[in-house]
């Protein structure tokens, strides 16, 4: 990964970090956006330490679509190649809350941002081509169809549906901007890095804190978890694949929803709409 740049969400905690880490020591270049400067500083050094080519900080909260306009102008301004995007960010909440942008905050972050962040990027990684989209989905998306009709989930609120639901959304995401990038150089895919011991879901409260430290010794560890992101970000492998799921390493036929071309196109439509106009 020498000479090449790679940015990533989400990457002070859980998979993310042990991603970034991964990533730098292959002598990748790595900028990471978050929200935690002190958290994101503090992996900067470390990833300086495990020998990145370079590392760089950009703090944004993506549950707010200005501030994922103001990151990737920031790094478009750096000047900076773009040759892996690794979309990672992501939220479970228990409850129904909405962000700044008056949006359900699990569809915001898991699939909105993950949306507007790539297209903003879009020129600049076919201008670094040959170029990778990652994006971390989960086998959760098995969990919920779209429901094109309640994008908001204002009419009912279930966490694993929800959940499922902006994860269905990585896939499909995933599978229309393959087709849409084809012949291009830049390839996009998915993944379900497996039930992994992070810190998502941590921010519902003493119960689901509970609930994580019992279970974790059935989890994967981040390092486990991140493999698969890896493994797309850098195998030789996968040159050319796109438009694929993929689960420990290999490809894998993802629910019959995920497939659902007219569903990937209604939902970029829908998405492309959810993200217009927002100021910058």
């Amino acid at each position: 990964m020498n000479d090449k740049t790679v940015l990533i969400t989400g990457a002070t905690s859980g998979i993310g970090r042990a991603t970034a880490l991964g990533l730098a020591k292959q002598g990748a270049a790595v900028v990471l956006i978050c929200r935690d400067r002190g958290k994101g500083d503090e992996l900067v050094n470390e990833l300086r330490a495990a020998g990145a080519a370079d590392a760089a900080l950009i703090v944004a909260d993506l549950s707010v679509q200005a501030e994922v306009r103001r990151a990737a102008a920031e790094f478009l301004a750096s000047g900076r190649p773009l040759h892996v995007l690794i979309n990672n960010a992501g939220v479970v909440n228990l409850h129904r809350t909405v962000t700044a942008d008056g949006l359900e905050t699990t569809f915001a972050v898991n699939h909105l941002a993950y949306f507007l962040l790539t297209t903003l990027l879009l020129d600049r990684l076919r201008a670094s081509a040959p170029a990778r989209i990652v994006n971390v989905s989960s086998d959760a998306h098995k969990f919920a169809p779209i429901d094109f009709d309640d994008l908001q989930n204002e009419r009912r609120y279930g966490v694993m549906r929800v959940y499922g639901q902006s994860k269905l959304a990585n896939i499909l995401f995933t599978v229309e901007l393959a087709r849409r990038l084809a012949g291009s150089g830049v390839t996009a895919n998915s993944l379900h890095p497996g039930a992994v011991a992070t810190g998502l879901g941590k921010n519902n409260g003493g119960w689901a804190r509970g609930l994580i430290t019992l279970l974790k010794p059935f989890f994967k560890t981040p390092d486990g978890g991140a493999a698969t992101s890896l493994y797309l970000a850098t195998s030789p492998a996968v040159d050319g694949v796109s438009g694929k799921y993929f689960v420990r390493c290999r490809e894998k036929q993802p629910s019959r929803a995920a497939q659902d071309l007219h569903a990937a196109q209604r939902l970029w439509s829908a998405s492309e709409a959810l993200t217009a106009g927002t100021p910058g």
